[in-house]
Parts: structure tokens; sequence; C-alpha cells
């Protein structure tokens, strides 16, 4: 549903409006969920993933059997982590923030820099990442084939013994039912529920969808991202070179994909070092339009927003917060 009912919802209107406006589509606003687009060997079954959500939560597929998936992706913070760098096994550090896996299926590439075109090639960089699990998944699948119970899970979802391509099959089938979309935005937006955002929130939400902000410009569609490679102006001079490290063009240095805002309320600390620790940090940053940088995207700019208007903006990012997602049972061991 494309058509909102906003209060005022008019680009580059600033007056208070307190009755509620019928106005015309914004063609900045997302509109609905697309389907899920499974791989021809990889179709949904609740075989496949009650497999996947075992593998998930198991820490065999780390070297020493230390850490699982979970251990980095936790349910209760939308998938994600609550520090800069999540530990690997041996206690080593992390290279970058963990990102949410909130609606990972919607993704069309994988990592920072975009150099994975799968979510079942995905899953195997965490398992041979010497900072992650540092092992190898062959080594890891002849540990898995010797439990029978995953034997007979594994025949029951994918007709063959536990291997490389069972493991990669069935997490990424459990992690393409990872979907939230029942925020209090989600309610305001697609279900016209005008009652679920308060009014800082819909003053926040006029304000991300504005030529003001341009937030929209890579925060938008139904996930808040375009899934385009960015500098957001974080560092004069990265210590990370980014889309650099897969392409080796200057004109991908320091450019990251950009991350979904959904639930970005509880993902902190944010950025893809996880150098920010509240979002109000991160309004800041952006209002003061970023450092400089020759491959600063020409979004970033001063936003001149005042205290009021910023913590309109903060209140709106935190009604994305989807407490049905977290909480969900289904989803946790």
């Amino acid at each position: 549903m494309q058509t909102c009912l906003l209060f005022g919802l008019l680009i580059g209107c600033r007056e208070s409006v307190s009755p509620i406006v019928v106005v015309k589509i914004n063609p900045y606003l997302p509109s609905e969920f697309p389907p899920i687009d499974y791989p021809a060997d990889n179709h949904f079954t609740s075989e496949r993933w009650e497999l996947g959500k075992k593998l998930f939560y198991d820490s065999v597929l780390s070297v020493d059997s230390s850490l699982s998936c979970a251990s980095c992706h936790k349910s209760e913070l939308s998938f994600s982590d609550d520090v800069a760098f999540s530990k690997g096994v041996k206690n080593r550090d992390g290279t970058r923030n963990a990102p949410s896996l909130a609606n990972i299926a919607y993704h069309p590439y994988f990592t920072r820099e975009g150099g994975v075109p799968t979510l079942e090639q995905q899953v195997l960089v965490p398992i041979q990442e010497h900072n992650e699990f540092d092992f190898n998944i062959v080594l890891a699948a002849e540990r898995i084939a010797l439990d029978s119970t995953y034997i007979a899970m594994s025949k029951s979802a994918y007709n063959r013994l536990p291997d490389y391509y069972v493991i990669t099959r069935a997490i990424a089938n459990f992690e393409r039912e990872l979907i939230s979309n029942t925020s209090a935005f989600d309610q305001y937006h697609y279900e016209e529920n005008l009652e679920s955002l308060n009014q800082d929130e819909t003053a926040g939400f006029e304000l991300f969808y504005s030529k003001r902000t341009n937030c929209f410009e890579c925060h938008g569609g139904s996930n808040f991202t375009n899934y385009s490679f960015e500098n957001n102006g974080l560092y004069k001079e990265y210590p990370d070179i980014g889309r650099k490290r897969l392409t080796n063009l200057d004109s991908d240095e320091s450019l990251f994909k950009v991350s979904s805002l959904r639930n970005v309320g509880i993902t902190k600390p944010y950025m893809h070092d996880g150098s920010m620790a509240t979002l109000k940090e991160v309004i800041e940053h952006y209002n003061k339009g970023g450092e400089s940088h020759p491959n600063k995207s020409d979004f970033i700019k001063p936003l001149n927003l005042t205290k009021n208007e910023k913590m309109q903006l903060e209140a709106f990012l935190n009604s994305l917060t989807d407490y049905d997602f977290i909480s969900n049972p289904k989803f946790k061991k």
C-alpha cells in the first residue's frame, strides 16, 4: 500500500500541522515487501529450516567448538552484536562490526565490500576466517557426520549425508526466514495505523523522507537500504580500505555497503567499525556533514538540524524496532 496518510508530509514544508492531512503519494516512501527469492536448489521446507536453526546455534562449526553463528548474531539484538568487534576463536578480535541479519534474504550480495554473491556462499566466510571460526568446512562436516541426529535431519532435509552442501544450504534457509516487518513504522506505513507513531516520531518520519536530509537516498526501500557502496565521511583517513579490498580501484577506497536501518535502535554500536555508541552520535555526525574524503557521498552535507529536529529524527529511527521479531520464540535457541 503506497498511499499514506501523513502529518503534512510535503517536501520542504516545515510548519507544524496538528490535524492529519491526506496527501499525494510520496515517491520516496517504500513499497510493499517483495517475495523472498529462493535458489532453485534450496527452496524452503520446515526440515531445512529446522536443520539450519540447529546449525546456527551449534558451536560445532568453529575449530575449537567455542563459537556459533549466534555468538555474534544475537536474536534479541536483531541478530547483531553489542560490541564494536565480536571476538573470534581464541579471543581474537574481529575486523568489522557484525551486521544485523534481519531481512538478509533481500540483500543482493554480502559482506561490507559486496564480494559474496549468495547467502549460501556467505555462510562459508565466518567458518574459514582466521579471526572468526578459523575452521575448514570439510572438517566441520566430518565432525557433524558423527552425530546421528544430524545424519537423520540431513537426509530428511536434503536427502544426503551432512557435508559442505548441507551446512551452507541449511543455514542460508534458516536465515532467509529472519523477516522483520512489524515495527511501529510498518504498522503506520503499511497497515495505515496512524496511532502507531507519536507526534515526534511522525515529525522525524517527515524529516527522514525529505530532500532536506536525503536520508532516504541511501536508506530507502522497504529494508531501509539501497545496498549501494558509499563513503559517509566517517574519517579523513580510513584504516579499512573497504570495497577497494575487492576491486583494487581508488574510486572504491573506503566505500562500504549501506546498512539496513531496520531495528537500528538496538543494533549499536554503529558504523562498519562500531565506532559510534549511540544514535545521537550518528545523527550529529551527519548533521555536521562528516569529514572530508575524496570518495565521500554527495548526499553527506551539513543539515543544520535543530536540537528538537535531531530528537525527532532519533525518535523515528527508534520506531523501526520490531519487538515482535526480536522476541519471537521460534528464532530462539
